[in-house]
């Protein structure tokens, strides 16, 4: 998940509450939850965290962590888990489960599932929340508006430099469907030595203008300084600048690349029934759209939209206009080839 700093709280925040009260790990009644941190913190913590301790009792227990699995792989090994609920990144959520550092999750817990967009409940996670990778420009230097993944890379229609990612993942699979490869075909064609070569031919027929970024912070700038005519973003990212600093950027939705963030279990988790709770709470569609009312991210439960504020729905990725082209990032695809396909990626950087 891109992580967005801690200054652009106020501004994504529509409620007054920054935080629950943070008590002992030990004080009875108490839950202990590890998330990323900063304006996304803050909005779980106003959509969920205090409405639960309101309605429970319960209090909640912050922790932060940047992602990965060494510190609850060592919990777990030598048998003292102090975490109760944990927010996974998708290869962290696969990883986690395969190694058993994740308790199973009880299906119970969700009701009927079928209203979850495909691939958002695991064995032992379930989607809080999807997020997108997304292109953008600046409506105030653009003469004609972009509308598709393929404008993209039509240096001819549209001139200009290009912002993109450094890095392979999201790349090929734009490059892929803007040479007219279907959303549902990416990965199956990307599994093939043929459908790489593609997608590398494709994506240098923009390689003299790309100008390549490693942070999300990044692309925003770029935009607003001029420095490039589209570029890929969190759609976060887009948001803040759009809301904080009046931006007068656009998203391009056709082609995003979306992703998920997961709750799941730790192992050995001493409160566990709690986080099981929390997990009900969060995820049921009566609360599970409030995320969005906090930041621009959206319920991975198609029936929670309804409840979306109709000024909010417009910017998260599954709003039904922004969603007919999308693909679903494939964690597994990238944990078994990412190594062999970044070696391909930086030799063709040097070419």
């Amino acid at each position: 998940m891109p992580k967005f700093p801690k200054l652009t709280v106020r501004a994504l925040l529509v409620a007054t509450s920054l935080g629950t009260l943070s008590l002992p790990a030990s004080a009875e009644g108490s839950l202990t939850v590890v998330t990323f941190g900063g304006a996304y913190e803050s909005a779980v913590i106003n959509a969920y965290f205090d409405p639960f301790t309101a309605e429970t009792g319960t209090n909640i227990v912050r922790e932060q962590y940047d992602g990965g699995l060494a510190k609850l792989r060592g919990m777990v090994e030598s048998g003292n888990t102090t975490w109760d609920l944990i927010d996974l990144e998708s290869n962290d959520a696969i990883a986690g489960c395969d190694e058993g550092l994740l308790e199973k999750l009880d299906p119970a817990l969700l009701g009927d599932t079928s209203d979850f967009i495909p691939g958002a409940v695991l064995p032992c996670s379930v989607a809080s929340m999807v997020w997108s990778t997304v292109y953008a420009y600046d409506t105030s230097r653009m003469k004609e508006a972009p509308t598709t993944i393929s404008d993209f890379f039509d240096l001819s229609k549209f001139p200009g430099k290009r912002g993109l990612r450094k890095s392979p993942k999201g790349a090929l699979e734009w490059s892929l469907m803007a040479d007219g490869v279907p959303a549902a075909d990416v990965y199956e064609t990307l599994e093939t030595p043929e459908g790489i070569e593609r997608a590398f031919k494709k994506l240098s027929t923009i390689k003299s203008e790309i100008v390549w970024w490693e942070a999300g912070s990044q692309p925003p700038q770029l935009l607003a300084d001029g420095a490039v005519a589209m570029t890929m973003a969190y759609n976060g990212r887009i948001r803040v600048a759009q809301l904080e600093d009046k931006r007068p950027f656009q998203i391009v939705w056709d082609g995003q690349v979306y992703d998920y963030e997961w709750w799941g279990i730790p192992k050995g988790a001493k409160n566990e029934a709690a986080a099981a709770k929390l997990i009900e709470y969060a995820s049921s569609p009566d609360n599970i759209w409030k995320l969005s009312n906090y930041i621009p991210y959206a319920p991975p439960r198609e029936s929670a939209l309804v409840h979306v504020d109709k000024e909010v729905l417009p910017h998260l990725p599954t709003a039904p206009e922004n969603f007919k082209n999308g693909l679903k990032i494939s964690s597994e695809f990238w944990a078994d080839n990412f190594d062999s396909i970044n070696s391909q990626f930086i030799s063709w950087l040097a070419q």
